[in-house]
């Protein structure tokens, strides 16, 4: 009987999540229509998809798809991670120019240890 109640649990899920997406275009496609400014659309959308998580769970639903779903998504979140670094040492740069060399070390310190900690809980999951 659970597993019955699981497998329903299943399906909903996938469906809020196609039923998102499909908000999303039919979003997408009155703005286009409506002759609305592409930023204001992408801005909305990105808004609705960030507060639903229409984009995590259409992460999920790749993530599905047996041997290449796993790579799509390694392939997609990685970037990320070397973005929001990157706009910490310039950032950095900019502050060691201001004064402020002691905050930055305690910056760039707990971003390291936030890194790590995601690397190793990353290396745990898999493992487990």
């Amino acid at each position: 009987m659970s597993y019955r109640r699981s497998f329903e649990n299943y399906i909903v899920i996938i469906l809020r999540i196609l039923l998102l997406w499909i908000i999303i275009g039919l979003m997408i496609w009155v703005g286009i229509e409506l002759g609305i400014d592409t930023k204001i659309i992408g801005a909305v959308v990105a808004i609705f998809g960030f507060f639903t998580n229409a984009f995590t769970g259409m992460m999920t639903l790749i993530a599905l798809i047996p041997f290449i779903g796993p790579l799509i998504i390694k392939i997609v979140s990685l970037p990320v991670f070397w973005i929001i670094n990157g706009i910490g040492y310039i950032l950095s740069v900019g502050a060691v120019r201001a004064g402020y060399t002691k905050e930055i070390i305690n910056y760039r310190v707990l971003t390291i240890v936030f890194l790590l900690g995601m690397v190793l809980g990353f290396i745990v999951g898999r493992i487990v």
